[in-house]
């Protein structure tokens, strides 16, 4: 790379930690609780504004608790990356942690190389289609600690969708970097495809297989080789 790395913007789930993890145990969570903490929290107002978000995103409608409830459950089954689904999610996920009942579980090399990254001057960002909440979350809560303190900042599908080269370039500017100098780390070809475009450097975690990309492939944190 001509412009050294200076900062890294990773992904989480497939990256860091297992999609398992997130599909299986968080999904499931989530479908349990869904329905019930939208009912239970209908007035508070994250749930009432990403209501009104996820009515605006269908078309302009106002959603009844049970209307947003089976729309939400619609788009989980659809894998959506919705930010109003994101939002609640996170915030059933933030229930169960703060209740003791979860412990994120990442890949065995993530929590050292973190910190020697950090150790060694890099920056540190997130960039997940999961919300800021649901980020933090997944990264105090592990059984190497709280690693949240390493990161600068934690970017979700507010800035935009992580298939768009638009937003990338938004990042870029929010870190004022030159878009060479962020490497960008994910398992989602589509995802780095995007980086790519925008200017940023990328390169693959394919922890399940040494799959063909269009994009430098390491299997891990560890054998990725930094500055």
């Amino acid at each position: 790379m001509a412009e050294p790395v200076r900062a890294v913007l990773t992904d989480l789930e497939g990256a860091a930690l297992p999609a398992s993890f997130v599909t299986q145990t968080l999904g499931l969570l989530a479908r349990e609780r869904l329905a019930d903490y939208i009912g239970q929290h209908a007035a508070d107002p994250d749930i009432e504004d990403a209501l009104d978000e996820a009515g605006r995103l269908l078309g302009g409608f106002c959603l009844k608790p049970e209307e947003a409830s089976a729309l939400l459950l619609r788009w989980m089954k659809q894998d959506r990356k919705a930010t109003p689904l994101k939002l609640i999610q996170g915030l059933i996920w933030r229930e169960a942690y703060e209740a003791g009942s979860l412990t994120s579980e990442l890949y065995a090399d993530v929590a050292d190389c973190l910190k020697a990254w950090a150790s060694a001057g890099l920056r540190l960002f997130v960039y997940s289609s999961n919300s800021e909440l649901a980020q933090k979350l997944l990264l105090s809560r592990t059984s190497s600690g709280d690693l949240t303190p390493l990161f600068e900042a934690f970017f979700d599908t507010t800035i935009g969708q992580k298939i768009e080269p638009a937003s990338y370039r938004a990042i870029s500017d929010r870190l004022a970097l030159p878009c060479e100098s962020i490497l960008v780390l994910s398992s989602n070809e589509d995802e780095l495809d995007a980086a790519r475009t925008a200017g940023l450097a990328t390169v693959k975690i394919a922890r399940e297989e040494h799959a063909d990309s269009r994009h430098p492939v390491c299997l891990d944190f560890a054998s990725l080789k930094l500055g």
